[in-house]
């Protein structure tokens, strides 16, 4: 191939397809390489994220939670439904053709900005050269000044279940059932585990979460993951702790896994469909001839510094693949920076103030510190807490459930971090990001202007909170 590019890009993913644009945007002459091919074997952008992750799985979301409360939360408002049912093949396909429609997107968006697309896989080679292997098998060595790497994650398999047709699966499975499983199991409580969960539980599964761990949701502040297991039970989610699953056996159309309980007991639990969501690796495997010179962990992660440099000048990896977490915005702003750091420009990321969100309703949003780590750390703190059961705006729409923490240094009142459960704390927990960015203090939210009525104002009361002075709850007294 003749054909010389400033960036190519391999992934074209959340990471990849943001970098490949704005490289372009900055007048980059760019490529970006794909491999996803879709359910009719056509290529197709995106990533995991829009083909098989975040967005799919936010569309089976939206429709359980519409069709719950339907059936469940109208009355109080006094709208009275009758005989309510959920067409499972149309809230698939609804699902399905929002994928499409975002994934056509990006390829317009890459035609509208000049951005070469490659249908096929992308190996790394020495001296920032680029294998591209054709989906027909096609190979041609393409050039490059530098090299983005943005190959993403792939579920991780455990031996005691093995995906196996459409019983045990992953969550690229369980996107696509097409029945409601009377008995679902899930391995993993984890992000994925408890949204695909709520999902199906929503729509009249008996739900049954085995969780290796003893602690419940231990990435995030306890506050959070105390209330968000007292909400899940209520929502009949049985999440069982200390869960070590063992083996599986398939028998007809169901399937029995057996498992050690939290005494160290063997236990065996019969379902109709299994997920398996214990979490992700690094997909890096075959993406780096040996003389590249790109270094990876004993976990197959690349080793970058804080901007995404790996150990070739020229060569720079991003998303899922390097450190941090696997979050598809921090994937795409790793790669607005590289692109912005190869045109030439100054580009740094905060890493400190990259928020993270369960989808389940009510939903948990979180960033910076919690109160464990802080504890840990031995940094002195103080915390204002106000529940949405105070916001009038929460009331009106029955949507109580939950609370904003917020935390703050003692000494100086800078925020050190934000964690919120709620019906829109997804939402909301982006203006604790903004105001983490900019430094501030809890007292700078508080002498903020909300307006009323929202759902908003209870990140202002606690902000308030923080030092006592709450409008709308009783404040605790200091000690």
């Amino acid at each position: 191939m003749s054909d010389k590019f400033d960036v190519v890009v391999i992934g074209g993913g959340p990471g990849g397809y943001v970098a490949a644009i704005r490289a372009a945007q900055l007048g980059l002459k760019t490529a970006c390489i794909e491999k996803w091919l879709d359910k009719d074997n056509k290529p197709r952008l995106g990533g995991t994220c829009l083909n098989v992750g975040c967005i799919p799985s936010k569309a089976l979301l939206d429709s359980s939670h519409k069709y719950h409360d339907a059936k469940e939360a109208y009355g109080v408002h006094g709208i009275s439904v009758s005989d309510v049912a959920m067409n499972v093949d149309t809230m698939v396909d609804r699902k399905d053709k929002i994928v499409d429609q975002l994934t056509s997107g990006i390829t317009g968006l890459f035609k509208a900005n000049g951005v070469t697309s490659f249908e096929g896989f992308g190996k790394v080679l020495a001296n920032k050269k680029v294998e591209f292997t054709a989906h027909d098998g096609t190979v041609t060595v393409i050039d490059a000044e530098n090299v983005i790497l943005a190959t993403g994650s792939i579920p991780v398999n455990i031996p005691p279940a093995p995906r196996t047709g459409d019983i045990i699966v992953d969550n690229e499975g369980a996107l696509d059932f097409r029945t409601v499983p009377k008995r679902l199991g899930v391995i993993g409580a984890g992000v994925i585990g408890l949204e695909l969960g709520s999902v199906w539980s929503r729509l009249g599964s008996e739900v049954v979460v085995l969780e290796a761990q003893d602690s419940f949701l231990s990435v995030c502040d306890q506050d959070l993951a105390k209330e968000a297991a007292k909400i899940f039970k209520k929502q009949h989610l049985d999440v069982r702790l200390g869960a070590r699953v063992t083996g599986s056996q398939i028998n007809g159309e169901e399937v029995e896994v057996t498992y050690l309980d939290a005494k160290g007991e063997e236990q065996k639990q019969t379902f109709d469909k299994l997920i398996v969501a214990v979490g992700r690796k690094p997909f890096t495997e075959g993406c780096f001839a040996d003389d590249s010179g790109v270094k990876l962990d004993e976990r197959g992660f690349v080793f970058v510094d804080e901007q995404c440099r790996t150990s070739v000048p020229g060569v720079f990896a991003i998303g899922d693949i390097v450190r941090g977490p696997m979050l598809a915005h921090k994937a795409s702003e790793e790669g607005v920076m590289v692109a912005d750091i190869i045109a030439g420009h100054k580009a740094q990321m905060n890493y400190d103030c990259i928020p993270s969100v369960i989808y389940t309703h009510p939903e948990l949003a979180w960033v910076g510190k919690n109160e464990q780590e802080l504890k840990a750390e031995g940094v002195k703190f103080k915390v204002g807490k106000f529940p949405f059961a105070a916001s009038g705006r929460a009331m009106a729409a029955n949507d109580t459930d939950g609370f904003v923490k917020m935390i703050a240094c003692e000494e100086t009142d800078r925020i050190l971090g934000c964690h919120i459960i709620g019906g829109h704390a997804a939402d909301l927990i982006a203006q604790a990001v903004i105001a983490m960015e900019f430094g501030s203090t809890a007292e700078d939210i508080a002498l903020t202007v909300f307006a009323h009525p929202t759902v908003s104002e209870a990140v202002h009361e606690a902000a308030l909170a923080v030092d006592g002075h709450a409008i709308h709850i009783a404040n605790r007294k200091k000690r």
